[in-house]
Parts: structure tokens; C-alpha cells; sequence
């Protein structure tokens, strides 16, 4: 039986130390982790690398449910792939676990309760952005990626894997921002 660890945070900007930092102190000997967003499942390859690895009797444990998806259905469905393969989810604030019913029901509402909030902050972000707009404060979001160094260093010969390596990004992004430029 393996206790894994799995911590996520959304952007590249974020620090992963914390929930590694409890991950670790919670004796997860294997921990995998990303920075990617938890609205889909959409490029959380160490994410579906956790879940392969799952074998029965094994332990998946995450600091707060948010860091396994926002999307309830995304999350009894991750949850649900774990039971599959024999395995048990855990999550430490508030400390839950799979291995018994009520850990069950728990999980489900508190994946409601994240996928809710999800949708207040969203609201409460469109308002602000209308608002600022109707007062022509709103210039837009910050860009994340200096756009100009990926197209300098693909205009040096590199690959997209070289550059998304380089520059901290994934290479899907590499390639959208090349098909930017035309």
C-alpha cells in the first residue's frame, strides 16, 4: 500500500511548496504535481499519471478537494476511478477519506460546495470586469507569456518542446502562440 501524493496549482505563478511541504509530512513516498487549471481534466497529465499508477490498497491524498477538480461530477468521477483500481481518496483539510460511507457523502457535497463557488467567483469576476469597463478602467488580463521570446527562440532553430522547456509553459501553448503569429 502506497500513500501518493497529487498537488496542483492553476497558474505558473503559484507555489506548489505548501502542498508539498503537507504532502510529505502526511508520508506520501511518491507525490506528482502541476500547474494547470482544475476546471477540466484537459492537460493534467500528472494527474492521469497518478490515477494509472493506483494500485489496490493505495492511498491518493490531495491537501483540499479543489486541488482534484472544481466540477463535482469531474471530482466523484476522479474519485470513482480511484475505487476502481481497489484504491482509496483522501483529502487533509478537512481531513476525509473514501474508505468509509460517510467519507462518501462528505466528499460529494463538499465537491458541490467548491463547484459552487467556482461559479460565485466567476460572477463576481464578470461584474468587476463590466464595471471597470463602463468606467474605462478595464485593460485587460496580464499576459502570462512573453509571447516575443517564443517567437525568437522558434526563430533560432528551436522546437516547441526546447521552448516550452525554456520558458515555463506547456507546448500546446508553444504552438498556440506560433499560430498567433501566423
Amino acid at each position: 500500500m502506497a500513500r501518493i501524493g497529487y498537488a496542483r496549482v492553476s497558474t505558473l505563478d503559484q507555489d506548489l511548496d505548501g502542498q508539498l511541504a503537507k504532502l510529505k509530512a502526511e508520508g506520501c513516498g511518491v507525490t506528482r504535481s502541476e500547474k494547470v487549471s482544475g476546471g477540466s481534466r484537459d492537460g493534467r497529465t500528472e494527474l492521469a499519471t497518478v490515477l494509472e499508477f493506483l494500485r489496490p490498497g493505495d492511498e491518493l491524498v490531495v491537501t483540499r478537494l479543489d486541488r482534484l477538480g472544481r466540477d463535482t461530477r469531474d471530482v466523484l468521477n476522479l474519485i470513482h476511478e480511484a475505487e476502481q483500481r481497489g484504491a482509496f481518496v483522501t483529502v487533509l483539510d478537512p481531513h476525509v477519506s473514501t474508505r468509509g460511507e460517510m467519507g462518501h457523502l462528505v466528499l460529494t457535497v463538499l465537491g458541490m460546495v467548491a463547484q459552487m463557488e467556482r461559479r460565485f467567483i466567476k460572477e463576481r469576476q464578470r461584474e468587476g470586469i463590466a464595471r471597470a469597463k463602463s468606467e474605462g478602467a478595464y485593460t485587460g488580463g496580464k499576459r502570462r507569456l512573453d509571447r516575443e521570446r517564443i517567437r525568437t527562440l522558434h526563430a533560432a532553430g528551436n522546437g516547441p518542446a526546447v521552448i516550452a522547456r525554456e520558458v515555463g509553459c506547456s507546448r500546446m501553448q508553444v504552438y498556440r502562440v506560433l499560430q498567433e503569429a501566423g
